[in-house]
């Protein structure tokens, strides 16, 4: 008897459920080159499910080759047809297994970068979207320009002028699905195999992985608290490009005095390379506004990169690139033959969010919201560590640094940490070159509410006592 379970409960047709355990059993082996299988009458009764839905069944798997019907005789299981098997689970189980882990703790996570995505502004964002979709034209759901919707481009332009200083033309911004995607383009226009790349040390292990994918080899400059040690510039190497985050260095938090601007402009006016300025959260300053853009100090050698990630939601995949007038025709496109162009009616969307005032506004209030649960972290670690940890880079954005006095943060310990239902995220994990940074770790509070941020430092408190009987 061919037996397998049927679960009428499950949003799968009985159809599919036969015809996907006949399909595996072959492949694994288990139904073998040859075998004879039930008629479709006797595997109905067994199933107690209509003839039709194993006779479909069936005609799907003589389709596709797995069995095969000798007239008078029966269905056979086809030649050729077992696949060993390497895969320990199938990727539903995986995902089962997954999930269940994900249950079983009740784990504070302090990743930085998370916005509160609970105060994104749905109501508005959902009645600027109804208003889009009754505007438009029906030429506008068609293929678009890759460079993005004028109006965006436009109304972005003044809105980056009025509140980080960034001089630029509607016709030099290419709207990108994010940051990430305006990173793979910058590298994809200005490298190619060999080039060197002049890198802050420590940053996003991420941007390194892209720019050593163009093939770029990294030269890596040391930050301190005020961001790259700009002393330091290469002379006996003549990079493409120099990748920096100047107003909120990440991880560590400094902000590049303007002393180390403008060495970095004259450097590579003389190197003839250009200036890559991620801008990635400097919108929530919260000692004074936000400091001004390189990009307006030297408009011909840097390209700047932003993204809505930080400010609204990850899920938008929203950001722009903006370039030198050199290199626009090149970058629109790499961006037609990376994604032919960025969803059309998202871009109208935020282009009415930003016009009609509601970006400033939302900016405005979250800052307050941040700022608050910064407060609420920094009291909890100095009422609860004292003079054990001390805490840098917390003028912006969404997380801070805390230096440990006696604590190291190996893999072992960060793994025991984690057992103890809080997960913190060590900064050497973004060093190029290592052991400089183990005493130090990133935590983010932007998505954690009050309640959770002084939880995760009682359990941190907690874990870090434990650990050093646990962990020699």
């Amino acid at each position: 008897m061919l037996w397998m379970p049927i679960d009428r409960s499950l949003d799968m047709p009985l159809i599919r459920q036969v015809y996907s355990q006949i399909r595996s059993r072959i492949l694994k082996g288990d139904l073998q080159y040859g075998e004879k299988l039930p008629s479709t009458r006797e595997l109905s009764e067994w199933l107690k499910v209509s003839r039709n839905v194993v006779l479909e069944a069936y005609d799907q798997l003589l389709a596709e080759g797995f069995l095969v019907a000798e007239r008078g005789s029966g269905t056979y299981v086809a030649e050729g047809t077992f696949l060993e098997q390497t895969r320990l689970t199938s990727p539903y189980q995986s995902h089962l297994l997954q999930a269940d882990e994900k249950d079983k703790g009740d784990v504070i996570n302090f990743r930085s970068g998370i916005p509160a995505l609970d105060e994104f502004p749905r109501k508005t964002w959902s009645r600027l979207s109804q208003a889009v979709w009754q505007d438009v034209s029906s030429a506008t759901l068609g293929y678009d320009m890759p460079e993005g919707r004028t109006e965006l481009r436009l109304i972005l332009s003044r809105y980056l002028m009025k509140t980080r200083g960034v001089e630029c033309h509607p016709d030099q911004i290419v709207i990108t699905s994010g940051a990430t995607q305006a990173l793979t383009l910058a590298a994809k226009l200005l490298l190619t195999q060999g080039d060197h790349v002049v890198i802050e040390d420590p940053i996003t292990h991420d941007i390194q992985t892209i720019f050593t994918n163009a093939g770029a080899k990294l030269y890596p400059i040391p930050a301190d608290e005020y961001g790259m040690q700009t002393a330091l510039l290469p002379q006996h190497i003549q990079p493409q490009c120099v990748f920096l985050t100047p107003s909120h260095h990440f991880p560590l938090g400094g902000t590049l005095p303007i002393q180390r601007r403008i060495q970095l402009v004259n450097y590579v006016r003389e190197t003839k390379g250009y200036l890559v300025e991620d801008d990635y959260d400097s919108e929530f300053r919260y000692e004074g506004p936000p400091v001004s853009s390189l990009q307006g100090l030297e408009p011909d050698r840097v390209l700047y990169i932003g993204s809505f990630s930080k400010i609204l939601s990850p899920a938008l995949r929203l950001g722009y690139l903006i370039l030198p007038l050199q290199l626009i025709e090149q970058c629109r496109k790499v961006k037609w033959f990376s994604d032919l162009h960025t969803s059309s009616i998202d871009q109208l969307i935020l282009a009415r969010f930003i016009e009609q005032g509601y970006l400033e506004k939302h900016v405005a209030k979250m800052k307050k919201l941040y700022k608050s649960r910064r407060e609420v972290l920094i009291q909890s670690l100095k009422e609860l560590f004292g003079d054990r940890v001390t805490i840098i880079g917390f003028s912006t954005g969404l997380h801070l640094i805390t230096e440990w006095n006696e604590v190291s943060f190996t893999d072992e310990k960060l793994a025991y940490i984690e057992s103890c239902g809080v997960k913190v995220y060590p900064v050497e994990a973004h060093t190029l070159v290592k052991g400089r940074h183990t005493h130090r770790i990133i935590m983010g509070y932007g998505h954690l509410t009050d309640e959770q941020i002084r939880e995760g430092v009682r359990r941190l408190g907690l874990a870090l006592n434990e650990v050093r009987s646990v962990i020699k």
